[in-house]
């Protein structure tokens, strides 16, 4: 018996122009460009010009995906954007890339888990594709948190930037066993008690903008073992093991977080797949980009397992476990 599986054809993203190296933060805050790399491996990242906006970067890193996978906007039956920084309240950021690939059908809406956004936008493509509701999906995740940080707070402005990644899912039939390729299960959670450990204090219906906060040791100590907890959970579900991961996606955050999760699965650090010290955190857009740049490198090939893993404000967390 066949199953129906949400496979990848086309992977892309988009990075701005603007490379922010460490030292930048010297000349207005008390920090230095060690003291950012020995706490979180981050060495640049990126920031959105004056005019470029979330929208826009994922229409950049979507069109670089369709070409990848040899198709059109008018081949997609839907966009789904994971995004915590759309353009405008409403409508949504999925709506202005649908527009502006010039899909005149189909359905676009936002996911909001802010950094697990994009595993969430993941867990639903799979659902739509599943039931039989979409063919082809276009996931984003897109980010422009340099608009919404405290630049006086050198414990979280140092850490984020901002890009675009956009995965194309196309339907398959698979024989639904673990070796089949794409979407083979997916683990998600959120615990709402925690949502003082990561937000922003403001917000449309408390009239005010706001910006990041975060307890950054609390934080830490949930994602190392929410993290490695989700992706047993994942892969159990999938049918394989952690012998069998060619390469752990993980949320780009930190790279202490990263070797540590690593280290609760009995996964070596030569089977992850590291941006986070050219990107920064680029929350919902950092699991895509760094499949992209796995992708671009060559390190990530067709019917590689991949585990994918993310947390964030909420809290959010979940993993999914794809075959590439």
């Amino acid at each position: 018996m066949t199953v129906l599986r949400a496979v990848p054809v086309g992977i892309g993203h988009y990075l701005p122009q603007r490379v922010v190296p460490n030292d930048w933060f010297e000349t207005f805050l008390d920090t230095s460009d060690e003291w950012i790399r020995s706490r979180s491996g981050i060495e640049r990242r990126h920031f959105a010009s004056e005019g470029e906006t979330t929208s826009s970067m994922a229409i950049a890193a979507a069109r670089a995906a369709l070409d990848m996978a040899g198709l059109t906007p008018a081949d997609l039956d839907g966009v789904i954007l994971a995004t915590s920084t759309a353009d405008l309240t409403f409508p949504s950021a999925a709506t202005m890339v649908q527009a502006g690939l010039g899909m005149d059908r189909g359905f676009a809406f936002d996911v909001q888990a802010v950094c697990a956004g994009f595993i969430f936008a993941l867990s639903t493509a799979q659902a739509y594709i599943a039931s039989g509701q979409a063919r082809r999906l276009l996931v984003i995740g897109a980010e422009t948190f340099s608009r919404i940080m405290d630049w006086e707070d050198r414990s979280t402005c140092v850490l984020f930037g901002d890009g675009a990644g956009a995965l194309v899912l196309e339907a398959q039939d698979q024989p639904g066993e673990p070796t089949d390729r794409g979407i083979l299960a997916t683990d998600l959670h959120s615990d709402g008690r925690f949502r003082d450990l990561l937000y922003v204090d403001g917000g449309v219906s408390t009239q005010s903008t706001g910006v990041l906060k975060m307890e950054g040791r609390e934080v830490f100590r949930h994602a190392v073992e929410k993290l490695a907890e989700t992706a047993h959970t994942a892969l159990e579900r999938s049918g394989n093991r952690a012998e069998d991961v060619a390469w752990i996606v993980p949320h780009q955050a930190n790279l202490r977080i990263i070797t540590r999760t690593a280290q609760k699965m009995g996964i070596d650090m030569d089977r992850v797949i590291v941006t986070v010290q050219d990107h920064g955190n680029t929350s919902a857009a950092s699991i895509p980009l760094a499949l992209s740049v796995g992708v671009e490198r060559g390190q990530i090939k067709r019917g590689d397992l991949l585990v994918a893993e993310a947390i964030g404000g909420g809290l959010a967390w979940g993993s999914v476990v794809l075959r590439w």
